[in-house]
């Protein structure tokens, strides 16, 4: 049955094609399920029942956080989708509240709640999503299904080219196809046949190096914070960061990372004394508490920042749109792909809420409402990612080594200071614009810096000390370390 918001058009039913099952996928498929009478999702690999780990997605299998400007995206595309990930056993944390954090330029103060980000495993997030999407009577999902190239011109894509699981080819005709199938998408390759030439891209990549293990989270932990030591760009070492991120299951999944010439191992035995060399080593420290869960060290190498400029092609066709990574992808550090997903999938809803489907230049309008939070996401983590020595790729723009000085005053003086704080969070979860930075009272903020002496060391508190280590229930015992 053709939907309300979609106009109808006889009565031929309109089709949609979402190449790729992963997360933007599915939202992709969400999204389009309100303006279609069938959504076909094809996915070349098979997907698991259960939140477990899927076959081309790896880095899963290190901390992903959804910060809260994703969240709010997710929300209006599925609401009630929080609700669903805590049932799951995910967990709402608020910020800076639930965060211990060493900045580039020192601890943040845990503040009263100003932003939160969702806290699990990418597996669950994924699989909470998935079994809503596949619920929804338009969609359908084919799995094992490769594929192959685009049927149309360049002037219109008009359906797709598919490898089904038997070696069999599939031609899906489509009013629309969204290419959602991540940092491996081969887009511009089936574009070529069609008559659509070059499209421009950038890359910087830092080297950097992600190592991550399980460990089991110690009893009374339920409410622990996350704990995280980050690298300072300026200084000209590689950089190493150190991540605890409470996950359901009464687990903590710990994330090391490090940049050209200071990578972690995959060596069990390296990985607490690597999590005790970053600028603090309380991640060390909390982890020689507890117990791993998994013998091997997962790590990782494909963190290149790099992204295509379809909105800005000579050509582009009806009927096409690329989402997600495979738009862009960007150092997992900063947590932004997810987030900067969801805001272009509701920038894809918001202009199809208006516009029929088969609008001329509809497929371009959308590219370029998409490449907005991509924009951001990219010149936030490339800013900095560049800095690090060995970094290669594209260099910074005119005048970014002045905008990076502000920043740093910034971070500095919202170590101290609320209302900064706010603001540095505020741009940090993609909740505010980054032009919130120069608001008159975050620049006098930032001019006159934190105000309030540096903390010393990382802002436990005495019970989550005595919980680490093993004394929950007890009274604390009197903290006499020198990082306090």
């Amino acid at each position: 049955m053709t939907r309300q918001s979609q106009p109808a058009r006889g009565t031929q039913p309109r089709r949609a094609v979402v190449i790729g099952g992963g997360m933007a996928g599915m939202l992709a498929a969400a999204v389009l399920a309100d303006f279609a009478d069938e959504v076909t999702i094809v996915e070349r690999d098979a997907l698991p029942e259960l939140p477990e780990p899927r076959k081309s997605l790896p880095q899963a299998r290190h901390v992903h956080v959804l910060w809260s400007g994703g969240a709010r995206a997710f929300e209006k595309l599925i609401p009630g989708i929080t609700e669903r990930w805590l049932a799951a056993g995910a967990r709402r944390i608020p910020l800076p509240t639930g965060l211990v954090s060493m900045t580039a330029q020192g601890w943040l103060r845990r503040w009263p709640e100003m932003q939160y980000m969702i806290a699990c495993t990418r597996d669950l997030l994924d699989w909470v999503v998935r079994k809503h999407v596949l619920a929804l009577d338009a969609v359908t999902l084919l799995q094992r299904h490769e594929m192959r190239g685009f049927e149309g011109t360049a002037g219109r894509v008009s359906g797709v080219r598919l490898r089904t699981p038997d070696g069999d080819d599939l031609t899906l005709a489509a009013d629309f196809v969204v290419d959602a199938s991540g940092r491996g998408s081969r887009v511009t390759e089936w574009l070529r046949p069609l008559g659509v030439g070059e499209i421009k891209e950038a890359e910087v990549d830092s080297g950097l190096v992600y190592a991550s293990r399980l460990y089991r989270a110690p009893a009374g932990s339920e409410d622990f914070p996350i704990v995280n030591v980050q690298s300072d760009p300026s200084d000209p070492v590689p950089g190493r960061t150190a991540t605890i991120v409470p996950v359901e299951g009464g687990r903590w999944l710990v994330t090391l990372s490090g940049t050209r010439g200071g990578e972690p191992s995959r060596d069990p035995d390296r990985f607490e004394s690597f999590a005790r060399s970053v600028r603090h080593p309380v991640v060390g420290e909390l982890i020689s508490m507890t117990a791993p869960l998994s013998e091997k060290v997962t790590v990782t190498r494909s963190t290149v920042n790099r992204r295509h400029y379809f909105e800005k092609a000579s050509r582009w066709p009806e009927g096409l749109v690329v989402i997600g990574d495979a738009v862009a992808t960007y150092n997992p550090l900063y947590g932004q792909g997810m987030t900067v997903a969801a805001q272009g999938l509701v920038a894809l809803r918001d202009i199809l809420r208006t516009h029929d489907l088969g609008t001329p230049t509809l497929a371009r309008r959308i590219q370029r409402a998409i490449a907005r939070p991509a924009a951001v996401a990219w010149e936030l983590a490339t800013a900095q990612d560049i800095l690090y020595p060995g970094a290669q790729g594209q260099q910074p723009r005119p005048g970014t080594g002045l905008a990076n000085r502000y920043v740093d005053r910034v971070v500095r003086a919202a170590t101290g200071r609320a209302q900064v704080t706010r603001a540095f969070l505020g741009v940090i979860t993609m909740s505010e614009p980054v032009t919130s930075w120069v608001h008159p009272d975050v620049v006098v903020g930032a001019m006159r810096g934190p105000g309030r002496k540096p903390l010393s060391g990382p802002p436990l508190t005495e019970m989550e000390r005595a919980v680490a280590a093993g004394r929950h229930g007890q009274a604390p015992e009197p903290q006499h370390s020198s990082s306090r």
